[in-house]
């Protein structure tokens, strides 16, 4: 694990520090050797994942390069190499589907 990974959950207000905290792990424990580090000022996950805190959400992004169509219709954004899911509390965070989201990224 990254310590600024740490230091930039551990200054987020709550809820969006124990989403990203929630969030982590899930990643961390579908893929025990993904290589954690601080990109572009937020935490990326061997550059196939990215969480960001929001004022009122928590953005868990996507790498989509070599998605199909209809399985990039699943993320919200407009971004052409990336897409995310919204999450606004810690209750909204459905494990299974991220980690069936998580695999879906080649």
């Amino acid at each position: 694990m990254d310590n600024r990974v740490n230091e930039y959950i551990e200054k987020q207000m709550a809820p969006q520090k124990e989403i990203c905290q929630k969030l982590r792990e899930i990643i961390i424990s579908t893929f025990p050797n993904i290589v954690e580090k601080m990109k572009y000022g937020v935490p990326y996950y061997g550059n196939k994942y990215y969480i960001v805190a929001l004022k009122t959400h928590v953005n868990l992004g996507f790498s989509i390069k070599g998605l199909r169509k209809e399985e990039i219709t699943v993320f919200e954004g407009s971004g052409k190499t990336t897409k995310h899911i919204k999450i606004n509390t810690l209750e909204n965070i459905d494990e299974k589907k991220i980690i069936k989201l998580l695999k879906m990224i080649k």
